[in-house]
């Protein structure tokens, strides 16, 4: 997935539409000049709805359609004939995709499944003929309801990525030279900070044709829980993902204490986050000697599975792979259905792994 393709975040201007009016019409034949009502009812407004579907990645294609104007009901007819509805505006959206106001920031809805369907505003209702209004005392009503207006309304759309793997660490960990090495993703990678300005996913091969995504969060830094950076843009990727592994260069000065701080900053965002299993992979460790691999080891949590790495050398990314995919499985017994968060089933077999890979 190119990077500069890739939009999480889009602001739509959403207008549904007006509900058609009831109609006051009374009825008339030969002989009989003076019918009782039969003004039908106006058609609803459309709606503006939401759709998931799954083979999108990215809300590229509502970049540049800012306003979405649906069509409105139309008035109703005589002989009790209701109004046509306005036409819906169906929006496709990939999963994961949340929906908020944009002046209250309020969640509206979120998309989480494949042919979901969610309206995300309503159109107004038509309103009712005269024919409604009829009684004993007013056998005669020449008054019909109005339709409804239509919402006028800004609307947030944000995407979580949904992946089995996220990849938690702070910028220059390796996260993205350790995605192009397992996967056929070619994210962007140089000797800076902050190389990683959007997500990448890819789909990491497995043993016996097995598979399992991957996704390469941009780099956290201290405070990004209260919006340091693009925190919220970046932290809300790690909510739909399986399970999480932490990346810490092995030549930082405190790889206890980046842990730590990684830890803190998901808690602060979500503290469901810390329920979800992790991983702890010490990267660029082909410039350790066994000695000093065994003392950085000492300082680690000895309850957290860890392996030392070198997306370069080759280094012991087998091992990882393995420990992912018994963590995903662990995950899959646990909770089958609530907490899986891949895209492809564990007996799955891609048919071309290059073309999946994002």
């Amino acid at each position: 997935m190119a990077s500069n393709n890739f939009i999480d975040y889009v602001k739509i201007n959403c207008r549904s539409g007006k509900g058609g009016a009831g109609s006051h019409h009374f009825f008339r034949a030969k002989g009989l000049p003076n019918g009782g009502p039969d003004g039908g009812d106006g058609g609803r407004g459309g709606h503006i709805i939401l759709e998931g579907n799954s083979q999108l990645w990215t809300l590229l294609h509502l970049q540049y359609q800012k306003h979405l104007i649906a069509k409105p009901g139309e008035g109703g007819g005589e002989n009790l004939r209701s109004g046509a509805q306005g036409e819906d505006i169906i929006i496709q959206v990939p999963l994961g995709t949340v929906a908020r106001d944009a002046e209250t920031g309020e969640k509206k809805l979120e998309i989480t499944e494949h042919g979901q369907r969610l309206i995300l505003t309503p159109g107004g209702r038509g309103g009712l003929g005269n024919d409604h209004f009829k009684s004993a005392t007013n056998q005669a009503p020449s008054y019909a309801q109005p339709g409804e207006p239509g919402i006028d309304e800004w609307v947030i759309l944000e995407l979580k990525l949904l992946a089995d793997v996220g990849l938690v660490g702070f910028p220059n960990a390796g996260k993205s030279t350790l995605l192009s090495v397992v996967s056929a993703a070619k994210p962007k990678i140089a000797d800076y900070a902050f190389t990683t300005l959007t997500p990448n996913l890819g789909v990491v091969a497995y043993r016996d044709y097995k598979s399992f995504v991957m996704a390469d969060i941009p780099g956290i830094i201290e405070g990004a829980a209260e919006g340091r950076g693009l925190g919220h843009r970046f932290l809300r990727h790690v909510e739909r993902n399986s399970i999480l592994l932490f990346m810490i260069s092995c030549d930082s000065p405190d790889i206890n204490g980046e842990y730590e701080v990684l830890l803190s900053e998901l808690e602060q965002f979500n503290p469901e986050l810390l329920d979800k299993q992790r991983l702890l992979a010490i990267t660029k460790s082909d410039m350790l000697d066994e000695e000093l691999e065994a003392e950085i080891r000492e300082t680690l949590p000895t309850d957290l599975p860890t392996v030392f790495i070198s997306s370069l050398a080759n280094k012991n990314i087998q091992k990882l792979k393995d420990l992912i995919w018994e963590a995903l499985q662990k995950v899959r017994r646990d909770a089958p259905e609530s907490a899986r968060a891949g895209y492809l089933a564990e007996d799955d077999e891609p048919e071309n792994q290059d073309e999946q890979a994002s």
